[in-house]
């Protein structure tokens, strides 16, 4: 599969805008997420699991008691991409606003 291109920081920035959960620049974009219950944020890290491993691009998940930390780069192209954006899209239909 070939790599796809880097976003430029202007492209980054527009898709940020209709990220609203997320943040970041062109380098990499992070979301944090507070769950109900510890239960809850590992089961949300199983959902993550299944759109990463369909779309073979995976997230950095870092799990703190019921806080889930997400951070997304496409490292082979050296930034954020389209597949990083979509990535957090589909990841924002899963976790609560």
């Amino acid at each position: 599969m070939p790599r796809p291109p880097r976003l430029s920081p202007a492209e980054t920035t527009a898709a940020l805008r209709g990220l609203p959960h997320w943040s970041g620049d062109a380098d990499g974009i992070r979301r944090s997420v507070q769950l109900p219950s510890f239960r809850d944020a590992v089961a949300a890290i199983v959902s993550i699991a299944d759109v990463a491993e369909e779309m073979d691009h995976h997230p950095d998940i870092d799990l703190r008691w019921r806080t889930l930390h997400i951070a997304v780069v496409t490292h082979s192209a050296g930034g954020v991409t389209e597949l990083d954006v979509e990535l957090a899209r589909r990841v924002d239909a899963l976790l609560p606003g």
